[in-house]
């Protein structure tokens, strides 16, 4: 079964930095999209950031451009996601997500989801 591993969650003081990392398996990894979507405390679901089944397209929320990288290695199946200059508004479960669509700028879906990690910005 597919299954998706979000590891590298923690506690980190304002202007810090945290790299997040998913594994993956159950799919063909190189085949799909994916994305990171993240839920802050009392609010929804919130898009973060996709890349390409090649890794060479990426998309950002407004609110991480610059400060975040979205990058994977399907030789080993791993999604990243590098969080620099975080910020208390940072602060959520972060979701490792598969991109159910071939063609996800027309037809966004997430099909399969990670169990989620915590990062928490606390000044």
């Amino acid at each position: 079964e597919v299954q998706l591993v979000e590891s590298g969650g923690g506690l980190v003081q304002p202007g810090g930095s945290l790299r997040l990392s998913c594994g993956a398996s159950g799919f063909t990894f190189s085949n799909y999209a994916m994305s990171w979507v993240r839920q802050a405390p009392g609010k929804g679901l919130e898009w973060v950031s996709a890349i390409d089944s090649e890794g060479i397209g990426r998309s950002y929320l407004d609110s991480v451009k610059g400060r975040f990288t979205i990058s994977r290695d399907n030789a080993r199946n791993t999604l990243s996601l590098q969080m620099n200059s975080l910020n208390p508004e940072d602060t959520a479960v972060y979701y490792c997500a598969k991109e159910g669509s071939y063609d996800p700028r027309t037809w966004p879906y997430r099909d399969y989801w990670g169990q989620g990690t915590q990062v928490t910005v606390s000044s």
